[in-house]
């Protein structure tokens, strides 16, 4: 299982979530982060840091954005390290 971004990082990109993941799995574009599937640990340091809520396990990931787990995986792997703010 990993962790998912969601539809309310879009155009957020706070990046809080980066300064408490100890893996640095995530990655980003010019509209949001994503989270690495292989690279995350489940660690959940990410969850209470996002300030939009966008973040959730793969499990828990609400109906309406479950299209953002194959989005995380596929654009995680096409895009460049976040770098935090």
């Amino acid at each position: 299982m990993t962790m998912v971004v969601t539809e309310p990082c879009k155009g957020c990109k706070d990046k809080a979530c980066l300064k408490v993941c100890p893996c640095e799995c995530f990655y980003e574009d010019a509209d949001m982060v994503y989270i690495h599937p292989d690279e995350c640990i489940d660690c959940e340091a990410c969850i209470p840091e996002c300030p939009v809520e966008a973040i959730f396990y793969e499990d828990n990931v609400p109906t309406q954005w479950l299209h953002y787990i194959e989005l995380n995986a596929k654009r995680s792997k096409e895009c460049p390290p976040a770098q935090p703010k």
